[in-house]
Formats: C-alpha cells, sequence, structure tokens
C-alpha cells in the first residue's frame, strides 16, 4: 500500500498546511512505535507536543496547528499541521483501507422472523432475535447476541455477548415482605450508526420504551436500565450504569465504572468523570466527578477536559 497522504486528505476536503518532504505512506502507527514508511498523528500541544515530535521517527505526523513554528521536522520528515490530527488520522485511514463489506448471516442462530432483517446484515453464531424485534439496514450483529422487544436502526454494531429487551428489575413488596414483579410493556429503541460492545444489557421500558440516540456509543459492560433515554452521540465508556428512567441529553460522555442514579437529568455536552456517582441532576456542558459527584468545570481547563473524554 503506498498512500499519497497530501493527495488523500485534500480528496476528504480537509484543511491543512504541509511543512517538510513531501512524503508517501505505507502503513499507519503509533507516534512512538513509527519509522520513516509510517503516517502518525500527536493530539498534544505545547511541550508535550514537541517532545514527543522531536523523539519520533515517523515520516509523516499529523498534529495540530497551533504548533507550526514551534517545532520543525527532521531531515526526510513531514508534518501536516491541521484542526484535529486524530480525526483526520481516522478519517484517512478509513479512506485508504475501505473494503467492501459482505454479509454473513449464520446458520447457528434463531431468527423467529427473518422479514424483519434489514438488507446486507451479518448476524453471528448462537445469536437469537424474537419475533417482535426488528433490525435496519446494514447491521453487524455478534456471536451469542440476545434481542427481545427492540426495534434497531441502520448501521448499528452490536458486539458479542450483549443482551437487549430483557425485562428490567422492578418489584413492589407486599405487606409480608414479599415481591411482585413489575410487568414490562415497552421496548428498546435504537436509533441509527448506534455501536454497542461486547457483554452490555440494556433492558426494556416497563411503562415507556428504553431509547437510545443516533450515533451514540455504549462500551463493554455498560447496564442500562428500563425506561432510560439517551440523547445522540454519547459515549458511555466500560462499566458505566445508569439507572432506571434516567434521561442523558446529547453528546455526553461518560467515565469508567460511572453510575447514575436512576430518575435524574443529565444535560447536553456532560463530562461524567471516572468512578463517579451521580446523585443528582447535571446541567448542560458540566463537568462532574467524584463520590457523591460534584461539578469541578471551574477546576478543569479545556485540554483536560479532552483527554478526560477518552481522547488518549
Amino acid at each position: 500500500m503506498n498512500i499519497e497522504v497530501l493527495k488523500e486528505l485534500s480528496n476528504l476536503g480537509i484543511d491543512f498546511k504541509a511543512e517538510g518532504y513531501n512524503n508517501t505512506a505505507t502503513k499507519f502507527s503509533s507516534i512512538s512505535n513509527a519509522d520513516k514508511n509510517d503516517i502518525s498523528f500527536c493530539y498534544y500541544e505545547e511541550n508535550k507536543a514537541i517532545e514527543f515530535m522531536s523523539l519520533s521517527n515517523a515520516g509523516i505526523i499529523l498534529c495540530k496547528k497551533n504548533l507550526k513554528d514551534k517545532v520543525n521536522p527532521k531531515e526526510g520528515q513531514q508534518f501536516v499541521f491541521t484542526d484535529n490530527p486524530r480525526l483526520v488520522f481516522i478519517r484517512l485511514l478509513k479512506a485508504v483501507t475501505k473494503t467492501k463489506s459482505t454479509a454473513k448471516i449464520s446458520p447457528y442462530n434463531i431468527v423467529s422472523n427473518s422479514n424483519n432483517i434489514g438488507q446486507n446484515c451479518s448476524i453471528g453464531h448462537y445469536t437469537t432475535i424474537d419475533q417482535d424485534s426488528i433490525i435496519g439496514k446494514n447491521c453487524i450483529i455478534g456471536n451469542r447476541v440476545n434481542i427481545k422487544n427492540c426495534i434497531i436502526g441502520n448501521n448499528c454494531i452490536i458486539q458479542s455477548g450483549t443482551t437487549i429487551g430483557e425485562d428490567g428489575f422492578a418489584y413492589e413488596r407486599f405487606s409480608d415482605g414479599s415481591l411482585e414483579h413489575f410487568p414490562h410493556l415497552g421496548k428498546v429503541l435504537i436509533s441509527d450508526d448506534v455501536h454497542i460492545y461486547t457483554n452490555c444489557s440494556i433492558a426494556r421500558g416497563s411503562m415507556t420504551d428504553t431509547k437510545i440516540g443516533k450515533g451514540t456509543k455504549i462500551d463493554s459492560m455498560v447496564h442500562i436500565a428500563h425506561n432510560v433515554e439517551i440523547g445522540e452521540y454519547c459515549e458511555l465508556t466500560a462499566g458505566t450504569i445508569v439507572g432506571g428512567s434516567a434521561f442523558i441529553g446529547n453528546s455526553t460522555w461518560t467515565g469508567l465504572n460511572s453510575t447514575l442514579k436512576d430518575n435524574i437529568h443529565v444535560g447536553n455536552n456532560v463530562i461524567v468523570g471516572a468512578g463517579a456517582m451521580v446523585i443528582k441532576d447535571i446541567d448542560d456542558k458540566d463537568i462532574v466527578a467524584g463520590v457523591p459527584a460534584k461539578s469541578i468545570k471551574n477546576k478543569v481547563n479545556t485540554n483536560q477536559s479532552f483527554l478526560m473524554a477518552g481522547q488518549n
């Protein structure tokens, strides 16, 4: 593979400035392990960026625009300055390694109604999809996935071991102390372009539906209880627990092993720190951390909050 990087960036409509040798690359690599044939990226700023870039042997390094004139490429090296080098690296990687997907449906699964499966879907081994569920187009469903009472949009990915649409945990207590399970009549509604990683649990709604918005990404071992609503383009990292009937706005990020109490409201563009215990509502654009979670927005600068949101 011979990658004409500047040509590819121009084709993608990316704004950039280049300095140094007009190199081509043969592969992608991390900035620390790269050699002269590699393209890499550096998302750090100021002195840390200069240190990493100065030590790197990468032939081409994507970096931030504000580093121009602060660090210079070595002989035979090229720097490409752009607004978001990590995002540009992802787009470039996908553009040059794009392959045509082939739909594969394993014979070792149970699909109650194949008419409810959209075109060009892949379904792995030992997956079950009940007759009340609908899967959109171009979806990838992994192995040992259980889907019930669920409507899934287009271009979704659900990795192995995940269960979607079982009843949530809800009981009423009799006077003698025994428990009666609350009936669940709702569904799970998953919008387009949602990615759900391995071994997640998403409960169906009881009286209302559980909803996951467009473009949201859910990491492994996440539990989402009944009646939860999650907005668009959120990131829930591994171990996040969301209690029943909680609401999460758009573009919100939850850290590793964070817990959001039932019936709370979390706004848009919120960052919840790793291990946080959220027991109160959170306003838009706030940053919270700790047990119980409290606002630390005034103590965190922009770059730190960027790193907090998993960009490492």
